[in-house]
């Protein structure tokens, strides 16, 4: 009986460690292949197309410094995804212990006035990191 209940949390969890593979391996390869260095990595489409940062931009160079321990820099990088990073682990994690238990992902942080709020903060970022005064927020 314990085989049957391993191997159904097992399929239960396969989701989340896809996922966690698939990020261990974007942070690994980004560790490793510095994206500072021109070449490595594609540009920005919407950089290249419009001249303005997106919302995105800085996030490989924000992982590359983590990844070699410099936060400072990592936080300049990106700093709304710098902030959200904790947001993001926590919300793995639950999604983990809920799956093993068997339950489905239910969380205050999905409710609409959150999702369009973080909707709303993502757009303002966005346009207030391309203002002029605002070149702390570039990447």
């Amino acid at each position: 009986m314990t085989r049957v209940a391993s191997g159904s949390v097992r399929r239960t969890l396969l989701p989340q460690g896809l996922v966690l593979g698939g990020v261990a391996a974007g942070a690994l390869l980004v560790a490793f292949r510095d994206p500072n260095e021109s070449g490595h990595y594609p540009s920005c489409p919407f950089l290249a197309m419009t001249g303005y940062y997106c919302p995105g931009c800085g996030m490989m160079r924000l992982v590359h410094a983590l990844a070699h321990g410099d936060v400072g820099t990592a936080f300049g990088f990106n700093p709304l995804v710098f902030v959200l990073l904790p947001v993001f682990g926590y919300m793995f994690v639950r999604w983990t212990v809920l799956g093993a238990r068997g339950m489905p992902m239910r969380s205050a942080l999905f409710r609409p006035v959150v999702v369009y709020s973080f909707v709303g903060v993502l757009a303002v970022y966005w346009v207030v990191r391309n203002l002029p005064f605002a070149e702390v927020l570039a990447p």
